[in-house]
């Protein structure tokens, strides 16, 4: 179990810090459609809390430093990907409406495992 969940907080803090870092610094080419769908301000926003998010699914637990802070920073990622669904829904763009509901809920999988199943110890 402890294995999956660091598996998890791996792989969850990779796509969100990817992601974030893109919405931050984005490719030339991407950066007129992306403003064009959201403001600088809110792309700046999200990008910034995707980063601080994935930071925040392994800094904590790996260092052991707060470690109560990997669930918060999970459930706190999740009304970003609640939006990203609906978004996408209003889209209709399937796929990465799958996409984001499978990483909501791997959140709220690690979200819960976290905070009462496999919670970490302080030093």
């Amino acid at each position: 179990m402890n294995a999956l969940l660091w598996t998890l907080q791996v792989l969850l803090a990779l796509i969100f810090v990817a992601h974030g870092w893109m919405l931050l610094a984005p490719p030339p080419e991407l950066l007129d459609a992306m403003n064009a769908s959201m403001s600088t301000s809110f792309r700046l926003f999200l990008g910034g809390a995707e980063v601080l998010g994935g930071i925040g699914l392994l800094v904590p637990s790996l260092t052991r430093i707060l470690p109560g802070l990997t669930p918060l920073a999970a459930a706190a990622l999740l009304p970003i990907m609640i939006g990203a669904v609906v978004t996408h829904v209003q889209r209709g763009e399937v796929s990465a409406t799958i996409t984001t509901t499978v990483i909501a809920a791997l959140l709220a999988t690690v979200a819960y495992l976290r905070w009462k199943v496999r919670p970490l110890v302080p030093r």
